[in-house]
This record gives C-alpha cells, structure tokens and sequence, in this order.
C-alpha cells in the first residue's frame, strides 16, 4: 500500500491582505494544481530549491492542510478530517523553527510525551532490549538538559528534543521540515543514522526535508526531488540525484551545490556575529 496518495489535488495559500496598485488583494498562484501521486512507505528525504513546494507538500500529506480540492490520503486516511488526536497518532510533524513556550523541564515533557501516546511508555530500543527512552535520550545527547526548563536550552538543544518526541510519540508516520538546524555535524550524522534504522526496523514511513544533500546521498531509502515547476522525481539516491537532475532543480551546476549550502551557512554565521558587536 502507498503510504501518501493525492487525488487531483489544488492547493493555493489565501490571499495576501495587503491590496496592490489597483486596490485588489493579491492572489498567490496555486502550489499545486489538479496534481496526483503517490509515494510509498520510506525513510524518504524531499528535496528541492526554495519555493518549490516541500514543506506544503508535507503540510498536506499529515493533515496540517486542506486541499483546496481533491484528496489526499495517508496510510489510507484523509488527515485533515481527523481530529487532533487521532491526526497526531497518525502523522507527527516537526515544523521549520519550532520553539517551546513552556518552561517545563525537558525530562518532564518527554516522559509526559511518551506515556500519553500510542506507545504508552512501553516500548523496546532497537539498539537493544533496553528501554525506547532511555536509548533515544543517549542518541540525541538530552542526558544533561532534562533538569533544564525548555526556555532555557539552545538551539540545536531544541531540535535535538524535537526529534525526541517524534520518536516517544509513537506516530504512524513522521514528516521533518529542516528538523537539523543548528545541529553540530556529528550530531546530525549520529541522528540521521538512527531514524533512519527507526524507520526501517519499526517500519514507521518517515519523511524529512533538509538542505544538505550529500546527507541525503548518504543515508535516504528513496528521495523525491521536485523542481521549481512542480514536476518531480522520485527513486533511490543514485536514480535521482544525478548531475543533470540537480543542476536542472536547482539552476546552478551540480559541483557548486555543496559549496553553495556551505557559503549560506557562512554568510549566516558572519552576520550573525556583526549584529552581537
């Protein structure tokens, strides 16, 4: 069974509310548009250039949005017709920049994130025989901030619980949009090996956007790549993220890509550091 089926689907964001010249509000062009597919259970990366539609794509495919028309499906459910509860047993979303508002203690909210969801506190590592808990505290490195009040802990702390709950959770279904941010290296590595292992051993179908491509080389089951006019392509790593297919996603030559993501960071970085002078 394919884990995300969509049915002549359309979807615009609304309208801006601002008006233009004219007095008339302006309407954004749809995302997608009398589009169908499917994609099967994976542990599957989305990538693509800015704009191109990944984070509504995911947005639709948990239920966080509604078509405008058509339907979409996942494990065989319409999402967004759910209610809350059974829409989260069904899919977790990490969103881009997600902050905690609580100052509850890290350890805390786990624990509480872990009993009250579909695993109900009950659940076997897949490293070992020893507690889903207690392993993924260790991957994500949270042992030394769960006396921590969440408004107190760093960024990459932050992404790190994220991930976290995902897991404890127990949903059906995972969706990342840029779930690494702010995340040393090693950090990114050590996590992206384990969902993907979570997914495979457990078989919970999950779906992660992010930008660093040669993390997705390395450790994506499949990957869908969609261009900037809404065509996509989907298969293992080396079907497609070939030279040409990058190059025409993302408009500049496949060899610069890397180097691209790495002069955003710097760029970044610097400025960052001007505006604490």
């Amino acid at each position: 069974m394919d884990c995300i089926e969509f049915k002549d689907v359309t979807f615009s964001y609304p309208a801006e509310e601002d008006c233009d010249e004219s007095g008339k509000q302006s309407a954004p062009s749809p995302v997608f548009e009398h589009f169908s597919g499917a994609i099967p259970p994976a542990f599957t990366s989305i990538i693509g250039p800015n704009g191109c539609g990944k984070s509504t794509l995911m947005l639709l495919a948990s239920g966080r949005l509604a078509p405008s028309s058509g339907t979409v499906t996942l494990l065989g459910q319409e999402a967004f017709s759910l209610d809350e509860e059974k829409r989260n047993l069904l899919a977790s979303v990490i969103y881009q920049n997600m902050e905690f508002e609580t100052n509850e203690k890290a350890g805390q909210l786990l624990s509480f994130v872990y009993s009250n969801g579909a695993l109900k506190a009950d659940a076997k590592g897949i490293q070992s025989s020893g507690d889903l808990f207690s392993e993924v505290v260790d991957v994500f490195e949270l042992s030394s901030i769960l006396n921590h009040g969440l408004t107190e802990i760093s960024k990459g702390e932050n992404q790190r619980m994220l991930l976290a709950f995902s897991l404890l959770y127990g949903s059906a279904s995972i969706f990342m949009d840029e779930p690494m941010f702010a995340m040393e290296e090693s950090q990114k590595i050590t996590s992206l090996e384990y969902l993907r292992n979570y997914s495979i051993q457990t078989k919970t179908p999950v779906f992660i956007s992010m930008h660093e491509l040669d993390l997705t080389k390395k450790y994506a089951e499949k990957v869908l790549l969609m261009y900037p006019n809404r065509d996509m392509s989907y298969g293992t790593p080396e079907e497609v993220m070939t030279s040409e297919d990058l190059e025409k996603a993302y408009g500049i030559p496949a060899a610069m890509l890397k180097h691209n993501e790495s002069m955003t960071r710097e760029f970044l970085a610097r400025n960052a550091s001007l505006l604490k002078k």
